[in-house]
C-alpha cells in the first residue's frame, strides 16, 4: 500500500494519485533484495529490511580494508592536560564565623489552629432541579444508537433503460460483469443493451465502512468515471451522481446513488 503524504490514506500499490484527496503519490520502485514495491526515497525495505541507500565511504573502507580518504594526513594526538594546582586554605578560613550556630536548638513554633465555623452557619447550596422538558439520558442514548446503526443504501441506475439496481449490502466486494467460470458477477449486465462491450470480469466495487470505491480489473474496453478513463490499478471513491461507463462510447452507463 502507498500512504498519501497529505491525508495518510492507504492507496493500492501502483496508484498515481490519492483516491481520497487526489494528491499525487510518490513514485515506487522494486526492492533489489526481495522485489517488494518500495518508495524511491525509502531508506530500508519494509518487507525484508534491506538497506536501500548506498554505503558511505567510511563503510566501504571498513569493509574492504582500504583507506577511504587517501592523501589525508592523520590527526596529531593532543597534548596531555595540565594538572591543576592544589588549593591552599586562606587565613580567613581559620577565623570563627560570625554566622549563628545552626546546630543550636530552635524553639518550636506553636501551630496555628484554624477554627471551623459551626455546621449550622455554613451556607448550603442546593442544585437546581432538572427541568421536566429535558429528555432522559437513556432516551438520548437509545436515539443516538439507532442513528449509528443506520446504513447507507447504494444503488446503480442504468441510464439507457432507467433500471434501478440495488447493491448487495452484505458484500464487501461487488463484481460487475457477465457470467463466467472464474468469478461469477454479483451484478450481471448481460441482459442490458450493448452488453457485448462489457468484459465478463470488468470492474469491482469495494465497500470500506461508509465509502464505496470502484476499480477496473483488466477489462478490454475500460471503465470511465464522469467520461474520464479510470487507469487499471487505480480506485475512485464514488459519490452521489458519479457517472460510471462500462466500455467506450457511453453505451453502458450507470449513475451511482446513495440514500
Amino acid at each position: 500500500m502507498i500512504v498519501c503524504p497529505n491525508c495518510n490514506h492507504q492507496n493500492p500499490d501502483g496508484a498515481a494519485q490519492c483516491e481520497a484527496c487526489y494528491t499525487p503519490l510518490p513514485a515506487t520502485t522494486a526492492c533489489p533484495n526481495c522485489g517488494a514495491p518500495v518508495q524511491t526515497d525509502a531508506t530500508f525495505c519494509g518487507q525484508c529490511g534491506s538497506n536501500l541507500r548506498p554505503s558511505s565511504p567510511g563503510e566501504v573502507g571498513a569493509s574492504t580494508g582500504l583507506d577511504p580518504f587517501p592523501g589525508v594526513p592523520d590527526l596529531m594526538a593532543p597534548d596531555p592536560l595540565v594538572a591543576p594546582d592544589p588549593l591552599v586554605a586562606s587565613p580567613q578560613s581559620s577565623m570563627p564565623s560570625s554566622s549563628p550556630d545552626v546546630s543550636a536548638p530552635v524553639a518550636p513554633v506553636p501551630a496555628t489552629v484554624v477554627s471551623q465555623p459551626p455546621a449550622q452557619e455554613q451556607a448550603s447550596v442546593t442544585p437546581p432541579a432538572a427541568s421536566s422538558s429535558t429528555p432522559p439520558a437513556s432516551a438520548a442514548t437509545s436515539g443516538s444508537s439507532k442513528t449509528q446503526l443506520q446504513q447507507q443504501n447504494a444503488r446503480l441506475l442504468h441510464v439507457q433503460t432507467d433500471t434501478m439496481i440495488e447493491l448487495p449490502a452484505q458484500l464487501s466486494v461487488i463484481h460487475i460483469g457477465k457470467p463466467n467460470d472464474q468469478i461469477p458477477p454479483d451484478i450481471d449486465v448481460s441482459g442490458f443493451p450493448n452488453s457485448e462491450i462489457v468484459s465478463r470480469i470488468h470492474a469491482d466495487i469495494r465497500v470500506e465502512g461508509d465509502a464505496f470505491y470502484i476499480e477496473d480489473v483488466g477489462s478490454a474496453n475500460g471503465t470511465y468515471i464522469n467520461h474520464n478513463p479510470l487507469p487499471s490499478g487505480n480506485r475512485h471513491r464514488l459519490r452521489t451522481g458519479d457517472r460510471i461507463g462500462l466500455g467506450k462510447g457511453d453505451k453502458m452507463t450507470f449513475l451511482f446513488q446513495l440514500s
